[in-house]
């Protein structure tokens, strides 16, 4: 059953109920209502009848009541009295009965109406419904006490049970007619409600079959739950068209720069085949070639592992001391590089992940020692309030290169002699954007440049006061 179904079927039953409801209570409201009138004549001609019999019968002839009864087709019409004459009997002591007054019907004399008559004190009375001479009767048996028997009085109430039969078809027509307005109204504000949910759910199918290219822009308007809804489901469509296009755009560079080393490894194996005919100076520059090409390529399908893992790395969260952080990347790139690094920190403390935190510091350092003309030349890195920025003193960045030196497999025209993949930085790039942060490069003051990268402030849980620690990498000896 479809959500349109389900809110009408709904609406219909909610709708029932409360007809049921409703007519149950008014019936049996209006069913109170007339019998205690019954009852209350009945008690009125008793009363009357102890006090003056002979005046009471003569009145009994002709006791009229009609503003409670509807006419019928049988029944007098609009202006005329219904009349309901009042039937008179006196029981014995010994349950013997005795007509009175009214119509000449004789009342049926039950048990308990002749233990009254027998035993039963002044005034004590029950009233049932009864049938006699084919007709409904109420009846009120009053006891007279003092050995003196009973007094019954009925009124015939076949009319009341009409009145209060078509009461109820009445009601239950209504109900019916409730319903199915209910069911109605139902169906067109369930239409009403779904539209956007049909909507949405029409997308959905669409992109599952089409892709997130499919989702046309706007989803649905709104500002409530169903409005919220598309528009997070139109943000994850563009999150997913995104992550599409730079997994397309990934894959085609990654087969671009893949093709280099490849081509030289084909070129390399051509020549390996006519091994014999090289001089051994010759054999020993062609098997460097092939080391060489092949670490690259080791290096660089490393990277792009990295770089394809690097948002949906499964590593947890955890407090980050970047001080620490970056003394520890200073003596990685010291060990791998012979480079000093001198360390600048303050206390700052980030939530993120401490191994892709680390990784982005450290191929920033191991980009700045490639670059770095002289040896002796420290690379200095500087932690303050969740960025993290690192100095040389190499060529510097030209300004048009500034904005694209975190793309992939972009290198600049110095850095195209040196080995690299042009994959380092797009990695800062990526660990810095998953952290909520950017990056930024520059020139620096005196020569060379500065690259690093931030992470949120929303991130930061401590805030640094200041430099607290200037450590330089020292071989073999650890901090200086």
């Amino acid at each position: 059953m479809s959500l349109r179904s389900r809110f009408a079927c709904s609406f219909a039953a909610v709708g029932a109920v409360v007809a049921v409801l409703v007519g149950m209570l008014s019936y049996r409201a209006a069913s109170d209502r007339i019998t205690a009138e019954t009852d209350r004549t009945l008690r009125s001609a008793t009363v009357a009848l102890v006090r003056d019999q002979d005046r009471a019968l003569a009145l009994s002839e002709a006791v009229t009541q009609g503003p409670d009864l509807y006419p019928g087709p049988d029944l007098p019409g609009p202006g005329d009295e219904a009349e309901r004459q009042v039937i008179v009997q006196a029981l014995a002591p010994d349950g013997t009965p005795t007509h009175l007054g009214g119509p000449a019907v004789e009342l049926p004399v039950t048990a308990r109406a002749r233990g009254l008559a027998a035993s039963g004190s002044t005034g004590e009375s029950y009233t049932a419904e009864v049938t006699a001479a084919g007709g409904a009767h109420r009846e009120l048996t009053t006891a007279l006490g003092g050995g003196r028997g009973a007094l019954q009085v009925a009124v015939e109430v076949d009319e009341t049970h009409y009145v209060l039969g078509g009461m109820a078809r009445e009601i239950a027509g209504a109900g019916l007619a409730v319903s199915l307005a209910a069911a109605g109204a139902g169906w067109l504000l369930a239409r009403r409600i779904t539209r956007r949910l049909v909507r949405l759910a029409a997308v959905a199918e669409e992109v599952s079959v089409a892709g997130p290219a499919a989702a046309p822009a706007g989803l649905v308007g709104g500002r409530d739950e169903v409005g919220r809804l598309a528009a997070s489901f139109g943000r994850m469509l563009d999150r997913l068209a995104a992550a599409r296009e730079a997994q397309e755009r990934l894959v085609q560079d990654a087969a671009h720069e893949l093709r280099t080393p490849l081509t030289s490894l084909r070129t390399n194996a051509n020549v390996l085949r006519r091994v014999t005919e090289l001089s051994p100076a010759a054999r020993d520059r062609l098997l460097d070639d092939v080391e060489g090409e092949t670490r690259e390529l080791g290096r660089l399908v490393d990277e792009l592992t990295e770089l394809a893992l690097a948002r949906n790395r499964d590593e947890p969260e955890e407090p980050v001391d970047l001080a620490e952080l970056a003394r520890r990347a200073a003596r990685r790139a010291y060990r791998r590089t012979g480079r000093l690094v001198y360390v600048d920190a303050d206390d700052t403390v980030v939530h993120g992940r401490p191994q892709s935190l680390e990784r982005a510091l450290g191929n920033l350092l191991e980009n700045a020692a490639k670059f770095a003309p002289d040896d002796r030349e420290p690379v200095e890195v500087r932690v303050r309030r969740g960025e993290i920025t690192v100095r040389d003193r190499g060529p510097g960045i030209d300004t048009p290169d500034v904005s694209r030196i975190f793309d992939r497999f972009h290198r600049t025209d110095t850095a195209r002699s040196l080995p690299g993949s042009g994959l380092g930085l797009a990695i800062v790039r990526d660990v810095a954007e998953s952290h909520g942060g950017t990056v930024f490069a520059g020139p620096r003051d005196g020569g060379g440049a500065e690259v690093g990268f931030r992470v949120s402030g929303s991130r930061v849980l401590r805030q640094g006061r200041g430099s607290v620690a200037s450590h330089r990498a020292v071989e073999g000896c650890g901090w200086g």
